[in-house]
């Protein structure tokens, strides 16, 4: 086996480690941050009651807050996408509001 090979090999075994136990890297918990709030977004948009819309918002609000966190790995980009996400929840929850209070 030459060296090339073996490094090669080695290095696919590596990978393969790597993916049957994943570790958390600063990569990793910025995607979780921003598919979460982007699930309670979706969630929101779905809600049918206002006590529905306003636990999705403050949900959406707990991962703006937590990307506010220095030194956890959160790059300015997921605060970006976070704060985004946030207001247009913003608008969403305070439209319903002002739909459900114009009807009632």
């Amino acid at each position: 086996m030459t060296v090339n090979s073996r490094t090669r090999l080695e290095s696919a075994s590596q990978q393969a480690e790597k993916e049957r136990h994943p570790l958390l890297s600063d990569n990793d918990i910025n995607t979780i941050l921003v598919n979460g709030a982007q699930i309670s977004l979706s969630k929101l948009k779905r809600a049918r009651s206002f006590d529905a819309r306003l636990y999705y918002y403050a949900e959406i609000g707990v991962y703006l807050e937590v990307s506010l966190s220095r030194g956890a790995g959160i790059l300015d980009t997921t605060r970006e996408q976070l704060q985004r996400i946030h207001t247009e929840a913003t608008h969403l929850h305070m439209d319903a509001n002002k739909n459900l209070n114009a009807v009632g």
